[in-house]
């Protein structure tokens, strides 16, 4: 295997992992759980970068689950950006 492309699957799992990191921070610095753009900005670089990877390994339920995952960080993604960044509470849903 190349290591070009061990090279481009180790940055997209840094991406995808960053993205708790961030997210836990986020959580500590409000005293109460968060979960803040930069998330799903991680998660969607990080999911692309790594489906590029399966496509390239050819790993049918690898792609399946990045492809599945991408959909629904770009979807959350869109929804911020219609929302304009306002966020939902749980005690707005019940």
């Amino acid at each position: 295997m190349a290591i070009g492309w061990v090279i481009v699957g180790f940055i997209g799992q840094a991406m995808f992992s960053l993205r708790f990191i961030i997210q836990w921070l986020a959580s500590e610095k409000a005293k109460q759980s968060v979960i803040p753009t930069a998330f799903w900005y991680f998660s969607i670089l990080g999911s692309l970068t790594l489906l590029t990877y399966a496509i390239h390994r050819r790993d049918p339920v690898f792609i399946v689950g990045q492809a599945t995952g991408s959909f629904i960080y770009l979807r959350n993604l869109t929804l911020i950006k219609k929302n304009k960044g306002e966020t939902v509470t749980d005690q707005e849903l019940e």
